[in-house]
């Protein structure tokens, strides 16, 4: 079991880990648990499972929960295990949370109900079942996925209320950080979307759920760490050699990208189950060309 010795395990890079999958869209759960102690080795605080990059509407209830076991099993001491509880209903978020708990997770990573633009007062509900199971909850905000825009306002009540700790970020709107600093200042902020890094960080964050770190995680690293101290005369360089890799985060086709590059850099990445499809020509030619000038830059 991956032991507790952060009192708010959910700071530090935590990558958000993709699901490798064999030839015959199998999970290959040995080759995570390699992967967990390889971004542990590598620098990175922790991982969080079962999320969008890690395809988790794709996955069996057996192999959700299994993704959790294996990732706690594989986590050396200190390194956090944040699972994801995204479903269509909130009793599912619940169960998902509970099993997290079983297992020895140190934190979830909840988004808001799937499929149901439901009003400020279920989100609350939402939030406030979750919340009885006694992990620290980091709020997953991507309203593209579901429908539900977790506003400032709205985040700041969650958090008043005791439900949430933190808010992973993806909208890509910077300004929010600001409103949410002066809404809820104890409220934490965690950087959601690849590509505004350098702006989130800059703004102030306690920590980054990152794609890009299952292929490059010392130099992710590195900027994370740079944009945290504000030196823009080393941050900015590696900033710009990286985005056009970082910038998938945010496209439809990010799990695809993301893989296509780790497997560039040496490591796994494997397939994706439909309805995810690969890679277009132009994709492809995109991705391999900033891959390729990030290794020659010296990525790692």
């Amino acid at each position: 079991m991956a032991e507790i010795t952060n009192s708010r395990p959910w700071h530090g890079i935590l990558t958000a880990t993709p699901v490798p999958l064999r030839a015959d869209l199998s999970v290959d759960f040995d080759a995570h648990a390699a992967h967990v102690q390889w971004l542990a080795a590598s620098g990175t605080q922790g991982v969080a499972i079962n999320g969008s990059l890690g395809e988790y509407q794709t996955l069996t209830p057996e192999e959700r929960a299994r993704m959790v076991q294996v990732s706690v099993e594989a986590a050396p001491a200190g390194f956090t295990v944040m699972a994801g509880t995204g479903a269509y209903g909130t009793a599912e978020s619940v169960r998902w949370a509970q099993q997290a708990a079983e297992a020895g997770a140190q934190c979830v990573m909840s988004l808001p109900p799937n499929a149901y633009r439901g009003d400020e007062r279920a989100v609350l509900q939402h939030y406030r079942e979750i919340a009885a199971v006694g992990l620290p909850i980091v709020a997953y905000n991507n309203p593209i996925d579901t429908k539900i825009d977790l506003v400032p306002t709205t985040l700041a009540r969650l958090h008043e209320a005791g439900y949430i700790v933190a808010v992973k970020e993806f909208t890509g709107d910077v300004r929010r950080a600001y409103e949410l600093a002066e809404l809820a200042p104890e409220l934490e902020l965690m950087i959601g979307s690849d590509d505004v890094l350098l702006e989130l960080a800059i703004a102030g964050v306690v920590g980054w759920v990152a794609g890009y770190t299952n292929a490059f995680p010392r130099t992710c690293g590195d900027l994370y760490r740079l944009a945290l101290a504000r030196d823009l005369d080393q941050a900015l360089p590696l900033y710009r050699l990286l985005h056009p890799l970082l910038r998938w985060d945010s496209k439809t086709e990010f799990v695809q990208a993301i893989k296509y590059s780790m497997g560039m850099a040496g490591r796994y990445g494997g397939p994706c189950r439909a309805p995810r499809q690969l890679l277009t020509a132009a994709q492809e030619l995109s991705v391999r060309t900033a891959t390729a000038a990030a290794i020659a830059a010296g990525a790692k």
